[in-house]
């Protein structure tokens, strides 16, 4: 949507305009949620949804659309490239939703186009329901919205688009409508110090959980995109130079998750320290055992790191899970930082009393 923006803010003094998203995907396809395509009463179109596979389809339903003013949702599959029916050659799945905004939103995406053009974090939810409804959504907000205020703000936080709500089987549902939040920020960054099995499967696990990961390691034998292929960036160089580097850059903030998995003091204590001496960050681990942690927490107090600093240090890493291998540590890991993330106990559900989400 961030593409057709500026033409949607102009074309709508003039009349409605159709706008029609995409709102889930599902295996391979052309284009992620967010993709948004236009359609004036005239006929006149702009974007594009698929490259072709379904926008004729969605023309259609946006000329009934623009006609009633019901929104729909389209939903396509699998088609044959020599078929006659409408749908995706490339396989997977997509469902899209199509609404008739007027100039009653210019005041929405007028905000939302400044939210952007300041780099402010920002999301767009919309309810998907015939008569959608918006809210531009901020991390910090604390005003309940339709029930899904808190998914939805989850959502802004890991950066990425997606449904919420009415998947639940239980009467709050009426509240909870199925709600598309398409966000506009980068993916939080997962920056992983080490080239090893255990941070191979850390970065699977990251990058499913919508972090932007990265592998830093100054051995070149062993820090290649071969040997990490979820990860977005691995690069070579010494992790506590890179981390500085990357902070004085202003590319980390606030939601940047930072562990250390080299087992090497070498590597470990320089690492620590420079993540530490950066107050914004959401999460400093380091992995190892009890003895490992007591050693390294004497080594950083040698290397001149405060006890206000070191209680930010979560070490032992992992939450309590029985872990052995590296794809079971990786679940612990990634435990331990949702936890710290929403301010969880991490206790099983059927040892805490009251509601699951909070």
């Amino acid at each position: 949507m961030r593409t057709v923006l500026e033409q949607l803010i102009g074309l709508l003094p003039s009349g409605p305009v159709a706008l029609a998203r995409v709102i889930e995907t599902t295996g391979a396809g052309p284009r992620q949620p967010g993709a948004a395509m236009l359609v004036t009463e005239s006929g006149t179109v702009v974007g594009s949804l698929s490259g072709g596979c379904v926008e004729a389809a969605v023309l259609d339903s946006a000329r009934t659309v623009l006609a009633s003013g019901q929104a729909a949702a389209d939903r396509f599959g699998y088609a044959e490239s020599d078929g006659i029916e409408i749908g995706l050659t490339c396989g997977g799945e997509m469902e899209i939703f199509v609404e008739r905004v007027d100039a009653s939103r210019l005041a929405v995406l007028t905000e939302l186009r400044r939210a952007l053009a300041a780099s402010e974090p920002v999301a767009l939810a919309t309810t998907l329901e015939s008569a959608a409804e918006w809210k531009l959504l901020r991390p910090g907000d604390s005003e309940p919205w339709r029930g899904v205020d808190r998914d939805a703000a989850a959502l802004l936080a890991a950066g990425r688009s997606g449904i919420v709500g009415a998947a639940e089987c239980g009467p709050e549902s009426a509240t909870r409508p199925r709600t598309f939040v398409q966000v506009f920020a980068t993916a939080p960054r997962m920056i992983l110090a080490g080239a090893n099995d255990f941070v191979r499967a850390l970065s699977h696990t990251g990058r499913r959980l919508g972090y932007r990961v990265t592998v830093v390691d100054a051995r070149e034998t062993f820090a290649t995109p071969a040997r990490f292929p979820a990860a977005h960036d691995v690069v070579v160089d010494w992790p506590h130079r890179y981390l500085d580097a990357e902070y004085r850059a202003g590319r980390v903030d606030h939601r940047t998750v930072v562990c250390v998995l080299t087992h090497d003091a070498k590597f470990d204590v320089p690492m620590l320290a420079a993540a530490l001496a950066i107050d914004r960050l959401a999460f400093v681990g380091a992995l190892g055992s009890r003895r490992t942690d007591a050693e390294r927490r004497e080594r950083l107090r040698e290397a001149g790191v405060g006890e206000t600093r070191l209680a930010r240090l979560h070490s032992p890493l992992g939450l309590d899970l029985d872990a052995h291998t590296p794809d079971e540590t990786a679940i612990s890991i990634a435990a331990h930082i949702l936890a710290v993330r929403g301010g969880a106990s991490g206790l099983p559900l059927d040892r805490r009393d009251g509601p699951i989400h909070r």
